[in-house]
C-alpha cells in the first residue's frame, strides 16, 4: 500500500530569528517539585525522576486556542519550564548535559486529571490522561546563550489574571542537567526534542473561556484560551 499523505512538521518559534525549531519528540517529567508531590498525594519526595511522552502533534506552538478535550470533566493546567534539545546524546554525564541544550521556553502540560487518576488506580499508563490532542502548548524558544542563569528564575502562571502558580525554578527536585542525564540513559536524545520539566503546586481545573498565561523570568511568555469541545486545532 502506498502512503498518500505527508505528516505535517510541527515547529515552534525561536526568539530573534525567522527559522523555527522542528519538534522531534516530547518528553515530560513527572513529580519534580516537592509541593506538587504533596499536593497530589502520590510518590515519594526523593523518587528518581520518571518520564512519559506526548505525541509531537500535541504541541501548540505559541499563543493559540486550545479546545476542551473529550471524555473529561476535570481538565487541568500544569505550568512548566521546557528544555529544547539541540544536539544528540546518550548516557550523558550530568557535567556535560547542558551542552545538549539549544534553548528554553515556557510550556503547559494539559491534563485530563480524572483520566490520569483512573489510570493510576488501575496501574496502567497515564497516556489517556496526558497524551491527547493539543495537550502540550509551548511558547517561543529563547536560545540558551540569550537566557543567562535560570537558577534564580521564577515560574508564574495566571488564569484569567488570577495567580495560580508561583515558584522559583531552583525548587525543582531534579535540575535540568540531571533530567537530561537521566533521560539519556533510556533514550538517545536528538535535536528537536522538547523536555517538559515538571510542575509546582497550584494546579486546578480550567473551563471553556479561561485564559491561561505563563511566564518564566527571561523567557517569552505564553497565553492560551480554552474553547468549547470540538473546536479544531491544527499543528503549525
Amino acid at each position: 500500500m502506498t502512503l498518500l499523505f505527508t505528516p505535517p512538521t510541527v515547529s515552534v518559534p525561536v526568539t530573534g530569528i525567522a527559522e523555527r525549531f522542528p519538534v522531534h519528540r516530547v518528553y515530560c517529567v513527572g513529580r519534580n517539585y516537592v509541593d506538587h508531590v504533596r499536593e497530589m498525594r502520590e510518590g515519594d519526595e526523593r523518587d528518581d525522576p520518571f518520564f512519559f511522552q506526548k505525541p509531537t502533534d500535541a504541541v501548540v506552538p505559541g499563543d493559540d486556542q486550545v479546545p476542551y478535550p473529550p471524555r473529561t470533566s476535570d481538565f487541568q493546567f500544569e505550568g512548566e519550564l521546557v528544555v529544547a534539545i539541540g544536539a544528540e546524546g546518550v548516557d550523558v554525564p550530568v557535567a556535560q548535559a547542558l551542552d545538549l541544550v539549544y534553548g528554553y521556553a515556557v510550556g503547559i502540560d494539559l491534563t485530563r486529571r480524572d483520566r490520569q487518576r483512573d489510570c493510576r488506580d488501575r496501574q496502567i499508563s497515564w497516556e489517556a490522561g496526558k497524551s491527547f490532542d493539543a495537550s502540550a502548548p509551548c511558547g517561543p524558544i529563547t536560545p540558551r546563550a540569550s537566557v543567562g542563569d535560570l537558577d534564580a528564575a521564577e515560574l508564574r502562571l495566571d488564569v484569567n489574571g488570577e495567580a495560580r502558580q508561583r515558584t522559583p525554578l531552583a525548587l525543582m527536585i531534579w535540575n535540568v542537567a540531571e533530567i537530561i542525564s537521566h533521560l539519556s540513559t533510556d533514550y538517545r536524545l536528538r535535536p528537536g526534542d522538547l523536555i517538559y520539566t515538571g510542575t509546582p503546586a497550584g494546579v486546578s481545573a480550567i473551563v471553556p473561556g479561561d485564559v491561561v498565561h505563563i511566564e518564566i523570568s527571561g523567557l517569552a511568555p505564553l497565553s492560551i484560551t480554552i474553547t468549547e469541545k470540538g473546536s479544531h486545532h491544527d499543528a503549525k
